[in-house]
């Protein structure tokens, strides 16, 4: 009778369109791009005016008073961004011919004798070796933190892209040093104008174009974590690499170099950025394009953890792949493809985190069933050494407690898929309601809820079937798996299942220990608490006081596991 029901509820989810298809395309026809303002002009919030009004004040005051002149410019991103219509409170200033860090002097010192208050001076210094080449100042004004820093010009050896010397630059010279033309925009706080030195800026931020200033492979050389940040961008806005930057891209010197040269801590934010943000599949999908997996995944993991990997053949395609189907099916973009029950998706409306975890995890798919070695010789998942090592992702996002517990997951949720259908009929709600429960499969402490660990093992199978190079999705087997994963999703629906997890024992360990006649906890209390929780899942509408002679019951008729085991010895006191 279950699984005849089952089948039926599964139905509910078929596609009308499964005779008609048996193969489909996944691939985005377009990227959209977000909306682009009829007239591009900067509006100011009071805060910003505040800000920009004790710039240009500051400025005069060190004219007229200390025969020093310099001019403010906000630079790159908040430019970018209040021309697009966004707000931003991510204010870089840009000084001529003085340093952040004694400018930031006067400009405290100014802002207190008007009576505002202003936040401590942080200097954080340059770092060429990590292509950190700025010493840059940071600051609360208003309300809001704001670095300030020299315009640039760098002088390079022959043979090497860490500068020589940093030295007071011009505005042109400093806007063709940053990464992309659109951010490489200026906003003179003087005569409130912006300021396009590249003359690219402007039309690239119109047209939808990522573009370097300079030619792409002297930008990347300069710092190869570039090649994130275009991709970031791109993702973030919806916007096109011009081909130069592609070839750049994959130019093996500058793959090691992201390799090599970058801290990991640098591109594991990058990445970071990329999953929590507008469209994470796009970034994963010109990690593929620009054959960049290994060197963002893998090349970085250590050679002492590497070398125990139990295997080194990892195909971008299944990650590629997997992410694919994940937005599809999270976003509902095809039609064709039958719906997964809203009980899956529902820890992703409640979870911020999910989203960005979930993708990342799709994109590592090619390190599923890879394991490594510490150095007792224990195994463990080969992508926690990814998320560890490669990334340096720790715990935000659970990314690297998260990610390892959905891998280990997948297994035992087809376990339960392909044993729940055989469940007698009286233990059906504790059996389904148990194995959900599983610490594996429900993991609050890294983050995992039972419904994404399920929903990552169906992604998982469901990317095995999406032919990447030939952009062909399997559909007829995929409807056959979405409509397996959606009886299971009925059945724990209909069965009030969904808070399982955090379901307690309706008797604590004091209540257990004094109907057992008990002094001591032990390993026999989790047993019993146990054996509570398979009998209340059973019986939903019981109060404590049921469940306790129900207890006494078992305890009388000894079918309680291990709970008549001798009560342990007590410790002797030592008679000195």
């Amino acid at each position: 009778m279950l699984r005849n029901r089952a089948l039926f509820l599964g139905r509910r989810y078929l596609s009308s369109s499964l005779a008609m298809k048996s193969n489909i395309s996944l691939r985005r026809s377009a990227i959209q791009r977000v909306p682009i303002p009829t007239s591009m002009e900067i509006r100011l919030t009071e805060q910003e005016s505040q800000i920009c009004d004790l710039l240009n004040g500051c400025t005069q005051y060190l004219e007229d008073d200390k025969q020093t002149t310099t001019t403010c410019r906000i630079a790159g991103g908040w430019v970018r961004d209040k021309l697009l219509g966004q707000d931003s409170n991510d204010i870089d200033i840009a000084l001529a011919d003085m340093m952040g860090q004694t400018f930031a002097k006067h400009l405290s010192e100014y802002a207190q004798d008007k009576g505002i208050e202003v936040g401590k001076i942080t200097e954080i210094p340059q770092n060429p070796e990590q292509s950190k080449h700025l010493e840059t100042a940071t600051l609360t004004l208003c309300g809001l933190s704001i670095d300030l820093v020299n315009l640039r010009s760098e002088e390079y050896a022959e043979n090497s892209r860490i500068p020589t010397g940093v030295a007071f630059g011009t505005p042109l010279e400093d806007a063709k040093r940053r990464d992309i033309t659109i951010n490489a925009l200026f906003y003179n706080v003087h005569n409130k104008q912006v300021e396009d030195f590249t003359e690219q800026g402007l039309d690239d931020l119109r047209d939808g174009v990522i573009r370097t200033p300079l030619p792409p492979l002297e930008t990347f050389k300069d710092d190869p974590l570039r090649v994130l940040r275009c991709i970031r961008f791109a993702s973030r806005l919806g916007y096109t690499l011009v081909s130069e930057l592609t070839d750049a891209a994959q130019d093996p010197a500058i793959q090691d170099a992201l390799v090599s040269k970058i801290s990991r801590e640098r591109v594991g934010v990058e990445v970071d950025k990329m999953m929590q943000g507008r469209d994470p599949l796009r970034s994963i999908e010109l990690f593929h394009e620009l054959n960049l997996f290994d060197a963002i995944f893998f090349s970085a993991i250590p050679e002492n953890v590497s070398a125990t990997f139990s295997t080194k053949k990892f195909d971008p395609d299944r990650g590629l792949a997997s992410s694919v189907v994940l937005n599809s099916i999270t976003e509902g973009i095809h039609a064709e493809i039958p719906t997964p029950h809203p009980i899956y998706l529902k820890h992703l409306q409640v979870d911020q985190s999910a989203r960005p975890r979930l993708f990342l995890a799709s994109a590592l798919t090619p390190y599923y069933g890879a394991s490594f070695k510490d150095k007792k010789g224990k195994e463990h998942p080969g992508v926690e050494a990814v998320v560890r090592e490669s990334l340096k992702l720790g715990v935000q996002n659970h990314y690297l407690d998260g990610i390892p517990a959905l891998f280990m997951s997948v297994e035992p949720v087809r376990q339960l898929l392909g044993e729940y259908l055989t469940f007698p009929a009286e233990k059906v709600r504790s059996s389904i309601g148990l194995a959900l429960r599983n610490k594996v499969i429900h993991s609050p402490n890294a983050g995992i809820h039972w419904s994404e660990s399920v929903l990552f093992s169906m992604i998982t199978e469901l990317g095995a079937l999406y032919n990447v190079s030939g952009d062909s999705f399997q559909l007829e087997k995929a409807s056959a798996v979405l409509a397996k994963y959606n009886r299971l999703a009925e059945q724990i629906a209909d069965l009030d299942l969904y808070d399982v997890g955090e379901a307690v024992p309706l008797l604590n360990g004091k209540e257990i220990m004094k109907a057992m006649n008990k002094t001591r906890g032990g390993p026999w209390l989790s047993v019993v608490q146990l054996h509570i929780m398979q009998w209340q899942l059973d019986n939903p509408t019981a109060s404590a006081e049921d469940c306790r002679v129900w207890l006494e019951e078992e305890k009388v008729a000894g079918r309680l596991p291990q709970a008549t085991s001798p009560e342990p010895p007590s410790k002797k006191v030592r008679v000195k």
